[in-house]
């Protein structure tokens, strides 16, 4: 955004952006339930990667556990919301969380059209 990497390229030389796995499939411990939240989370949270396997395990033992009806206590749900939190699902959160794209789009400004 400032142009410092344009003018002073030797400051940048030798950084490279983080590789990050996709997100993948479900955990081979998640029942069909659980593996039927996560499917909703992949497409839900599009940014979601590898290493966010933990906390969408989390949120879908417990999304799966809600759906079936299951105990829904107070400290349920505040772990639930910051599960969700930490994963970028909440509208405030949202804002902050980095899609994940396939090729940048040209940018006519910055001499890449």
């Amino acid at each position: 955004m400032t142009g410092t990497a344009t003018r002073n390229p030797s400051r940048y030389a030798g950084r490279n952006d983080p590789t990050v796995a996709p997100l993948g499939e479900p955990t081979a411990f998640l029942d069909d339930a659980q593996r039927r939240a996560w499917d909703s989370f992949k497409a839900e949270i599009p940014w979601l990667v590898a290493s966010d396997r933990s906390l969408v395990e989390i949120a879908c033992i417990l999304r799966a556990r809600f759906q079936q009806g299951g105990e829904a206590g107070i400290n349920v749900l505040q772990t639930y919301s910051a599960v969700l939190s930490k994963l970028g699902a909440t509208p405030v959160d949202r804002s902050r969380a980095a899609m994940l794209e396939d090729e940048p789009e040209p940018d006519e400004f910055f001499g890449n059209a």
